[in-house]
């Protein structure tokens, strides 16, 4: 099933992002493949997607770089993550000894209905699961899937 860039919350992903790394991701034409955005200061941004990592040498993160995108967002939680309000993208802060922010990475959340077919009868059957997989290959994904599947059954609320 293909997601648009409403139903995703891209939009809303970008919109937090900084200029030039915003407009870059935009004219690459892979939005539908970016796994996340790395922002680490005083290094050049890097968009990762499922079948490369691009490196914006041109772009250096700087220190207002990151206090834009941490003042788009908002606060940040005890754990150093945060996430884009009705969205299920998510933010994670790398901070110095002094507790200032010097890095982020921006991940990029999607939900596919679907995804769990082919675990669906392990699933149903209560027993444990294992899932291991580079990052971006779709576990989170699954998860949440499994989590929408079983709460529409038993007719509860989930929140993730």
């Amino acid at each position: 099933m293909a997601m648009t860039l409403q139903s995703d919350g891209l939009s809303q992903f970008l919109a937090v992002l900084p200029g030039a790394v915003r407009e870059r991701l935009q004219n690459s034409g892979d939005l539908d493949k970016l796994i996340e955005v790395v922002l680490d200061y005083g290094r050049p941004a890097e968009a990762r997607y499922r079948d490369r990592v691009d490196r914006f040498a041109d772009v250096t993160v700087s220190e207002h770089d990151i206090d834009y995108v941490s003042k788009s967002i908002g606060e940040f939680g005890s754990d150093n993550r945060a996430g884009i309000e009705r969205t299920l993208h998510r933010i994670s802060a790398i901070r110095n000894r002094h507790g200032k922010i010097v890095g982020l990475t921006c991940r990029v959340g999607r939900a596919l209905e679907g995804t769990i077919d082919i675990i669906d009868d392990i699933v149903r059957s209560g027993q444990s699961i294992l899932l291991l997989g580079k990052p971006g290959v779709g576990k989170t994904t699954k998860l949440r899937e499994v989590a929408r599947v079983l709460s529409d059954e038993v007719l509860r609320r989930v929140v993730i």
